[in-house]
């Protein structure tokens, strides 16, 4: 690997779009230009975030720099993992067999349903009254 290779990769959860870069290094975790401790204060979505360099024992190969918008916390983590695993992949195939069992290279394509016309929010009708 060259020090100078930086590999990189999308991911995609609900509205949030992470937009990730590894370059070679120590392990470090940025997201948005702040610590991966600061970002995320609950452990779960730390966890989530580093899973697929866990399962891949990368996680001390690999400088890691994010950039993430929209959505919430727990959307963003799970792009994030998208992106890294995409990111990982990019950087080494052979990582893909055990990626792709993890489900860590599939994209959860579950969205927020729209509103309808005539409903107060996606399923739910106004009140029914008989009279």
């Amino acid at each position: 690997m060259d020090s100078k290779k930086q590999f990189y990769g999308t991911g995609r959860r609900k509205s949030s779009v992470a937009r990730v870069y590894l370059v070679p290094g120590k392990g470090k975790i940025t997201i948005n230009k702040r610590d991966i401790e600061e970002y995320f204060g609950i452990e779960t979505l730390k966890v989530i975030t580093k899973q697929a360099l866990t399962i891949t024992n990368t996680l001390e190969k690999f400088d890691i720099n994010v950039n993430v918008h929209g959505g919430g916390f727990t959307g963003q983590a799970g792009a994030i993992r998208l992106g890294i695993a995409r990111a990982l992949l990019e950087a080494d195939a052979d990582q893909r067999k055990i990626l792709k069992q993890a489900g860590f290279l599939t994209r959860d394509s579950r969205m927020k349903e729209r509103k309808k016309y005539g409903l107060k929010a996606a399923r739910r009708a106004p009140q029914f009254s008989k009279r």
